[in-house]
């Protein structure tokens, strides 16, 4: 139109200028004017109006859709508000952990933070606003304006964004989840990074408990009334060589194992000896060398470990006290900050889920404290084990500066989460980083997960860039306590009899049993890969491959060489209310509670926050971090069964079967009700412990003195 306007202007008359032509022309030009005003502002209104938030979890494209969810139920979601000046936000962040940079370790203080960086209060009306006006309840603003919490119905949300929410089955469990990207009309669409609550899956905590693989359950929890004395488990998880014969009544088959004897036998009794093994605090800290720090000056004074949890423990306090007075610790220094209802558990899958976070919980307290016994413990009970509300705790420990190391043990399969769009922690993580802050989380119990979704995985949050991923190991001690030696953590189990008959008769199995569904063959182990989203960070450049690798470092984490456990009975073991109970455990949630509890002592050694632990951790002195190799043995479990006219020799390796061909340490193990086993160490599904670098222990386990000392004060 507007050439065609342009071609009138040039049309002349016989005689002239047709001025009617003109006229004519520069109305169609204006016309034409008005025009492309009108798209452009409709344009730019659409733009505004129609923002697409990609925030759709992993499981939507795999699960089974078990239909549209309950409309008339009542949600809460989280609209997560965009950080201003993202760009400079990321350059800041690298510079301060550049040492050649004028701003190294210059930490960020909330205000600049908030001034340069955060939500403003405007940007935050705006959102209310929209929440209000689509019929959705405000009930709550986070104080650093990073997100507006609100409810409704299921119904009202999803007309507020555009979206369906159905329900899914996720390995047996029912979630909710959108099944479109959320969309948010009006000028909000522009300040909304993203929707959280859309969604209910729930992260896994990262506790394990020693394990009975006869039955497939936890080994029974024994009464702290039962043992006054204070002796429970055998600290001695290898015990000499064992020699076992079986028979069947006298007849075939028979066979003959012999091995490393695992554990105490289960006949004990006697305090201190019972079976099959486990570790008291002052056993940690002789074996890791923790105490050569105290007699240092240096147990964590003036620092504070933040620990966060969902919902945490009903007895915590009492118990984590009882724990500490028990082993002779000094006493206990814990502030409990609850964001959270009372843990629901009307349904028996509510009762074991509450039941499992307050073991978790339990297990972050007492082990913080074994490490760094002069530190306060400050625990902040998220509001669920969703997360939005995780991150949202951390968020509040940020805000109210609670301390310089965060420890989290939770997480679930990087894929679940439907990254790198929705990315519930990063934009938390990486305001730690700023202000000087270790996030830290446990890498994950279940090796490369091929076990749980059927293909190689890694643990998310631990995966990302932001935060340091704490792997696992197995711990075997020397008949003086002292550190013997470690192996990452990865164990097997093959059954290699029936339980006793009345008799007294533990007949061979014929072949072992080592099948995934009996229980047996890979039960657990320390997470740990390649990340599927993340690319390398630079701390990690030395490295091979493009994509972040997990673990960082790690601690003791195997339950089969675990610690103990104070807890009340309602609490964490379904049992008597009035009675505090002693478990063995461990998972990567041991792990990574003592990671942080190190790096909160090297802190006060240093006199300084020490930010982001992972960008440090790869520039250290060689001999800071003690590197885990594989371990093999001489006496690894081995089997000769005879059926009368033919002989099956069962070597280590046919007798266990591990994916990975590395070296590894097995031996003969007799379960409570007379089954006989083998349990191999190192073991960790198709993950590798080798010579520096490996995704099962990282870089290795601190060794502790010269670790805090190579974090010297600034003078």
């Amino acid at each position: 139109m507007l050439l065609q306007a342009l071609e009138i202007l040039q049309i002349r008359a016989p005689g002239g200028r047709s001025m009617r032509a003109a006229r004519y022309a520069l109305l169609l030009v204006f016309t034409f004017g008005l025009c492309l005003l009108a798209a452009s502002v409709s344009n730019a209104q659409d733009r505004s109006q129609s923002v697409i938030h990609n925030g759709r979890m992993g499981f939507v494209t795999t699960a089974s859709d078990l239909g549209p969810a309950d409309a008339s139920k009542q949600i809460t979601i989280y609209v997560w508000l965009q950080l201003r000046n993202p760009q400079a936000f990321e350059q800041t962040i690298d510079e301060l952990y550049d040492p050649s940079s004028a701003n190294y370790e210059k930490w960020l203080t909330s205000d600049q933070f908030n001034a340069n960086f955060g939500p403003t209060a405007d940007e935050v009306a705006t959102v209310e606003s929209f929440l209000t006006a689509s019929g959705l309840r405000v009930s709550s603003v986070d104080e650093g304006n990073l997100y507006v919490k609100a409810q409704g119905t299921v119904a009202a949300v999803q007309k507020a964004f555009t979206v369906e929410i159905h329900r899914f089955d996720v390995r047996g469990k029912t979630y909710r989840a959108n099944v479109s990207d959320p969309v948010i009309n009006g000028p909000a669409g522009a300040l909304i990074a993203r929707v959280g609550g859309l969604s209910d899956y729930a992260l896994k905590n990262h506790a394990a408990r020693a394990v009975d693989p006869s039955t497939g359950k936890p080994l029974s929890a024994q009464p702290l009334s039962a043992v006054p004395n204070g002796a429970f488990f055998s600290p001695y998880c290898l015990q000499g060589v064992d020699v076992e014969n079986f028979t069947t009544d006298g007849g075939y088959p028979k066979a003959t194992y012999a091995g490393n004897a695992y554990g105490a036998p289960v006949t004990n009794t006697a305090p201190g000896t019972l079976a099959p093994c486990g570790y008291e605090p002052s056993d940690l800290q002789t074996a890791y060398g923790f105490n050569t720090l105290y007699k240092a000056g240096l147990n964590g004074a003036g620092q504070s470990v933040v620990i966060v949890d969902a919902w945490g423990s009903p007895t915590i306090a009492a118990d984590a006290g009882a724990f500490s007075g028990f082993y002779g610790l000094p006493p206990l220094n814990l502030k409990i900050y609850s964001l959270a209802a009372p843990c629901p558990t009307a349904t028996a899958t509510e009762l074991q889920d509450c039941q499992g976070w307050a073991v978790e919980t339990s297990l972050d307290v007492e082990y913080a404290h074994t490490v760094a016994p002069g530190a306060t413990l400050a625990l902040v009970e998220g509001a669920s084990d969703n997360d939005d509300d995780l991150v949202a705790a951390i968020a509040y420990a940020l805000e109210h500066h609670l301390g310089n190391v965060i420890s989290n043990s939770y997480g679930e399969p990087e894929s679940q989460e439907g990254l790198p769009e929705n990315d519930p922690f990063d934009p938390v993580l990486e305001i730690a980083a700023a202000e000087g802050v270790s996030v830290n989380f446990s890498s994950g119990d279940d090796g490369d997960f091929t076990d749980v979704g059927g293909y190689r995985d890694v643990s998310y949050p631990a995966s990302s860039p932001y935060a340091t991923a704490v792997g696992g190991t197995s711990l075997f001690l020397n008949q003086n306590l002292t550190l013997g030696f470690q192996t990452g953590w990865g164990d097997n189990f093959t059954q290699i009899t029936n339980a006793a008959d009345a008799k007294g008769y533990s007949t061979p199995l014929v072949p072992p049993d080592m099948s995934q569904g009996d229980g047996l063959g890979f039960y657990f182990g320390a997470g740990g890969g390649v990340s599927g989203v993340f690319r390398k960070p630079l701390f990690q450049s030395g490295l091979q491959g493009r994509f972040r690798l997990l673990p960082d470092v790690s601690y003791l984490a195997d339950p089969q060489t675990g610690v103990e456990l104070f807890c009340t009975g309602s609490s964490c073991f379904n049992s008597d209310p009035t009675q505090i109970y002693i478990g063995l455990i461990g998972g990567t949630s041991l792990a990574c509670p003592m990671f942080s509890s190190v790096w909160a002592i090297s802190s006060e050694h240093a006199e300084r926050a020490l930010g982001q632990a992972s960008r440090s951790l790869y520039d250290l002195p060689s001999n800071a971090i003690s590197d885990i190799v594989a371990e093999g043995s001489p006496l690894d479990a081995a089997g000769l069964i005879n059926l009368g006219r033919k002989q099956i020799f069962e070597g280590p390796y046919q007798l266990i079967g591990p994916e990975s061909q590395a070296p590894f340490l097995s031996g003969l193990f007799e379960a409570p009700d007379g089954t006989w086993l083998a349990l191999s160490f190192g073991t960790d599904s198709s993950l590798s412990i080798t010579r520096g670098w490996d995704d099962v222990t990282g870089l290795g386990t601190p060794n502790a003195p010269n670790f805090v000392n190579a974090f010297a004060p600034r003078r």
